[in-house]
């Protein structure tokens, strides 16, 4: 064991999009700050594949197996570096509809209120985007929350067969709008995430130290079980321990769950902060649907996000529950989630000649189907020995469901239209969900709210049983966007950055 002689202001656990995010608001505090971070950096050639090579290699699945349901092992899709998960969200960051903070009425029956209210967030949304330089145009989709003003950059130019796209969707009454692009001026970096933003210009401050190849194992308490001592983390086959007033868990939902469970003691037998029997509960992460459209020309395969619809998230016209959202996902030679989960190609993808699959990818427009799902408390994240195991069913698959058959509807109306000829009709529409591996987006198993009977932190983030941890990662959401949780959770990171430096800087 070796003791870091270091003692800081704040230790914070990942540097995803929650951890990378707090940084800038703690330093400018003037905080002393360890940053531990699980892997290496990503190699700028990982980061950026346009190119059939994505399907060719396990870029963005860590070195290890997780236990599925079916107690069978599976390689997880996720990023351990700085960055964490938003290296592979395309740069797509858009805010929560207010509906949402209430609670919401699936068909399968209600979503929890999240005791915050979109006005709460709205100032950390504005900030957020101005952060990550988000990219966007206001005022187009119907579904839009309140804004304070545009977007801080205009939308990036799509291709020009999408607009013409575009054009046939708006003919039909829908209303597609740019999707909000986190987007840098780096020619060989340009989709934004929370290395770029978070933690690229912050590297020479004196007050912060950056660990990585850090893997925090547990933590540990004083005597009478209600603060933090030390954080114990495996540091090239050393453990190593450090010390902090205050502690920060970012490591992502399933990660941050699991170090509480690791952390299981004779005051905490069920794990840290885990009195109300939450942790590792209510796993969420949406129902994601690809959907495959014939271009009636090549293009390059090779381009970013670009169309948003949001027609159907309330419902349509048969129902008035809510379904989802709809967004291209651009080109498919660059979609890490479509290569983990190509629709009709995942056995044969692999096997493909590199020409063949360049020629089916530069001849189709990805589109994703997007649904909320329900927290579930049988849901949830375990260990099984010293490996995760995930429990998962999805529900309101049924909604998902009449979502990805009324886009199709809208896309045989779209191929039908003679003004609209990039895209023609095929015999089928080739499609299929996203598998379990898919976990960039999962959320929800280190609730937030303020019963601590049913939660495991208050509304801005502190343990209700831990007097100096904090979680801030997408584990606090009560909820699962049907958007995403990107934008939401940079947006949280920030406003609980805020009330850490007000108990740190009184």
């Amino acid at each position: 064991m070796i003791f870091d002689d270091q003692h800081y202001d704040v230790i914070v656990i990942g540097s995803g999009p929650a951890g990378a995010t707090l940084l800038r608001p703690l330093l400018a505090a003037g905080l002393k700050i360890l940053l531990l971070e699980r892997g290496e950096p990503l190699p700028l050639a990982d980061q950026n594949v346009a190119d059939v090579d994505l399907f060719r290699k396990d870029r963005y699945h860590p070195d290890e197996q997780w236990f599925g349901p079916d107690g069978d092992p599976f390689a997880p899709q996720m990023i351990y570096a700085p960055g964490g998960n938003s290296k592979i969200w395309g740069g797509v960051l858009e805010r929560m509809r207010e509906r949402e903070f209430h609670g919401l009425t699936l068909q399968e029956g209600p979503t929890p209120d999240w005791e915050l209210r979109y006005g709460d967030l709205a100032p950390w949304y504005e900030r957020a985007e101005a952060l990550y330089r988000v990219h966007g145009r206001g005022g187009v989709d119907p579904t839009e929350p309140p804004r304070g003003g545009d977007y801080p950059h205009a939308p990036k130019p799509v291709e020009p067969f999408l607009e013409e796209l575009r054009l046939g969707l708006q003919r039909q009454q829908l209303h597609p709008y740019d999707l909000p692009l986190s987007w840098s001026e780096s020619p060989v970096d340009p989709s934004g995430d929370a290395e770029l933003f978070g933690l690229a210009d912050l590297s020479a401050q004196p007050d912060l130290t950056l660990r990585c190849g850090a893997e925090v194992t547990s933590l540990h308490v004083n005597p009478s079980g209600t603060a933090v001592k030390a954080v114990e983390a495996r540091i090239d086959g050393q453990s190593w321990l450090f010390q902090a007033h205050q502690v920060v868990l970012a490591a992502g939902a399933i990660n941050s769950a699991v170090i509480l469970l690791r952390s299981a003691s004779d005051r905490h037998p069920h794990g840290l902060a885990n009195g109300s029997g939450q942790v590792g509960r209510n796993l969420m992460k949406p129902q994601l649907t690809a959907i495959l459209q014939r271009a009636s020309a090549p293009n390059s395969g090779r381009f970013a996000p670009a169309l948003g619809v949001t027609d159907y998230y309330w419902g349509d016209k048969n129902v008035d529950f809510p379904l989802g959202s709809i967004r291209n996902g651009g080109g498919v030679l660059q979609d890490p989630l479509f290569a983990e989960s190509p629709p009709l190609l995942s056995l044969v993808s692999r096997l493909l000649p590199d020409a063949a699959l360049e020629w089916l990818a530069d001849r189709s427009i990805t589109w994703w189907a997007m649904s909320t799902v329900r927290p579930d408390p049988e849901n949830r994240v375990t260990l099984r020995g010293e490996r995760i195991q995930i429990t998962y069913l999805p529900n309101n698959r049924e909604a998902h469901d009449r979502l990805v058959y009324r886009w199709l509807d809208s896309l045989k109306t779209t191929e039908d239209d003679p003004l609209t000829r990039v895209v023609q009709r095929a015999p089928i529409y080739p499609r299929g969900e996203a598998p379990l591996s898919v976990m960039g987006f999962a959320c929800g198993t280190c609730r937030m709210g303020s019963n601590p009977a049913t939660s495991v932190v208050d509304l801005e983030g502190r343990s209700h049983e831990i007097a100096n941890l904090t979680i801030a990662d997408a584990g606090i959401l009560p909820g699962c966007p049907a958007v995403g949780p990107g934008l939401t959770l940079i947006a949280n990171a920030l406003r609980i950055a805020e009330r850490l430096v007000r108990e740190l800087r009184p």
